[in-house]
């Protein structure tokens, strides 16, 4: 009888046996009109390294029950207020339990008013420049996320300047180079830009880069992306 294993392949599909992801892109201010193409780069990663992902902005899926099916959320360019009181606290619990979440650029635009989270985040998102071509530096290459990208990585992004520096409180694995780019009146001199850290129990990734819609058919960036969701599943170390 022929294997399960060898029926996907022979199918063309990869048996989902990694994590099962969450991807949540509710806005209540901003929309990014990338989000459609985050969405589908997201899809596109899961068929392909195995994993199962559902895409939602229904808030009502943040409850005990709605989320007991995950390992990782997933927060998309959200933005605003997106979340109620019992959601914020179904999610809590969600993280406690040692599940993980990976916030994608305008999570840092995202649930201001929520303590919690934005130890979660790291830091909240502050201003930005007009988009453009600048350079960022790996300081960590032994991340998943960080895995085959260039020392020096240059790209076109709307880069975010942020409320505070979360160095001293998150690990960094990417970071701006203020001098390759005009970054106007918010530079903040040392500029992380992606970084990993446990929290409550859990495992929280952000990263600053994708506001664009190319970025979702960027190979490096997918990549950095397919990275992240790894370590915040407990799949991949360190």
């Amino acid at each position: 009888m022929v294997s399960l294993l060898l029926a996907a392949a022979l199918a063309g599909a990869v048996p989902s046996n990694g994590p099962s992801v969450l991807v949540f892109s509710k806005t209540a201010e901003y929309r990014h009109e990338a989000i459609p193409d985050g969405i589908d780069a997201l899809r596109r990663l899961g068929e392909r390294v195995g994993w199962q992902v559902e895409a939602t902005e229904d808030a009502e899926r943040f409850s005990d029950e709605g989320l007991a099916e995950f390992d990782v959320v997933v927060f998309l360019m959200t933005t605003g207020d997106v979340l109620s009181r019992e959601q914020e606290a179904a999610f809590e619990r969600f993280i406690r339990k040692g599940n993980g979440y990976v916030g994608i650029h305008a999570a840092a635009d995202t649930e201001y008013e929520w303590a919690w989270y934005g130890e979660l985040v790291g830091a909240y998102f502050d201003s930005h420049p007009e988009i453009q071509t600048a350079s960022y530096d790996v300081e960590d290459r032994s991340h998943p996320s960080t895995a085959g990208l260039p020392t020096r990585w240059r790209r076109v992004d709307e880069h975010y300047n942020f409320r505070s520096n979360p160095r001293q409180r998150v690990n960094v694995v990417l970071s701006l180079d203020e001098s390759s780019y005009d970054v106007g009146d918010g530079a903040m001199g040392d500029h992380p830009a992606a970084w990993h850290h446990r929290h409550d129990g859990g495992r929280a990734f952000y990263t600053a880069l994708g506001h664009t819609r190319q970025a979702y058919r960027d190979p490096l960036f997918t990549r950095h992306l397919e990275g992240a969701i790894t370590w915040a599943s407990g799949s991949g170390e360190p």
